[in-house]
């Protein structure tokens, strides 16, 4: 998907580009990692911003080598579930775009005690929860533990388990819930459903097109999408993962593309000649994980109307 979204960031105009660019790798610490909108440098905000300046065509070796050596300084912590699956992701990124290796693969035992920390979240209904303790799959961490799994090269068991999980997680309204006990399904773990079953290689696009009407419904009078029927707003988030999944289905198409696209440019910072994208028409202050979402809007949108 990465390699896909930086062919349509390329076609993205120069000086948009580039003081995106410039706005991201202003957000680099001394450490080399990258930080949310308070706090240190942590592997989540990192892998967002790698992803976000690979993209557009940012992600030098410098920056590459110094965001390495903060990664490496974090593959002997006790790391949250997201964190730990955000530095796998964002050290596929260094290896990927600048040659730089954290995780060896030599470092069997690292990939495997993963592989083990990731079977501690999988639960009776086939998913993965959020922690050891839960009891039941969350669509989100079900989808980021199959990718986990194939960034260490190590299977996933039981795929037809997940399947079945996921079937249960689809609302009759097209859309899928992130965890049972929601009353209403939502763009994001749709986004999340569709990209598990494209990841194990079960995905039939014939079968969702209840799933499509839904994503479609969800485009509202700004443009974007918003996450759900009950928010009156879009959001970037939302716009990224449900025009994504859109293509996935074969049928983006059924959004208007221009309208995401104005949306999208209009999620830049509202502070005088900056960079950096925000979340929603009311959030004042640009991200690293907006911004990723921002240029990967664009980069869709470009892609789609080729």
């Amino acid at each position: 998907m990465t390699l896909q979204l930086a062919i349509g960031a390329a076609e993205l105009d120069d000086l948009l580009r580039h003081r995106h660019v410039d706005w991201l790798v202003g957000k680099q610490r001394a450490d080399g990692g990258f930080a949310g909108r308070e706090g240190e440098s942590d592997p989540y905000y990192t892998a967002f911003a790698l992803r976000a300046l690979w993209i557009a065509g940012g992600l030098d070796e410098p920056i590459g080598k110094r965001a390495a050596a903060f990664l490496r300084t974090r593959l002997q912590r006790r790391e949250s579930i997201i964190d730990l699956i955000s530095l796998i992701f964002a050290a596929a990124i260094c290896e990927m775009a600048v040659g730089e290796v954290v995780i060896s693969d030599d470092d069997h035992d690292w990939r495997a005690n993963v592989a083990a920390m990731l079977e501690t979240l999988r639960t009776d209904d086939g998913g993965f929860a959020k922690t050891p303790e839960g009891r039941a799959g969350s669509t989100y961490q079900t989808f980021l533990s199959v990718l986990c799994h194939q960034l260490i090269e190590i299977p996933v068991n039981d795929v037809d388990a997940i399947e079945r999980f996921l079937a249960s997680q689809a609302h009759p309204d097209g859309g899928y819930l992130e965890i049972r006990a929601a009353k209403r399904a939502g763009v994001n773990p749709t986004a999340a459903a569709i990209g598990t079953l494209k990841a194990i290689d079960r995905l039939n696009v014939a079968d969702h097109r209840n799933t499509i009407e839904f994503l479609s419904e969800m485009q509202t009078d700004e443009g974007g999408l918003s996450a759900n029927t009950r928010i009156p707003f879009a959001d970037l988030l939302s716009s990224f993962t449900g025009l994504l999944t859109l293509s996935d289905l074969e049928a983006a198409s059924r959004v208007n593309i221009d309208s995401v696209r104005r949306y999208a440019l209009a999620m830049q910072s509202p502070e005088p000649n900056s960079g950096g994208f925000i979340g929603f028409s009311l959030d004042q202050t640009a991200d690293v994980e907006y911004s990723f979402y921002g240029l990967g809007t664009l980069a869709m949108c470009e892609i789609l109307s080729s």
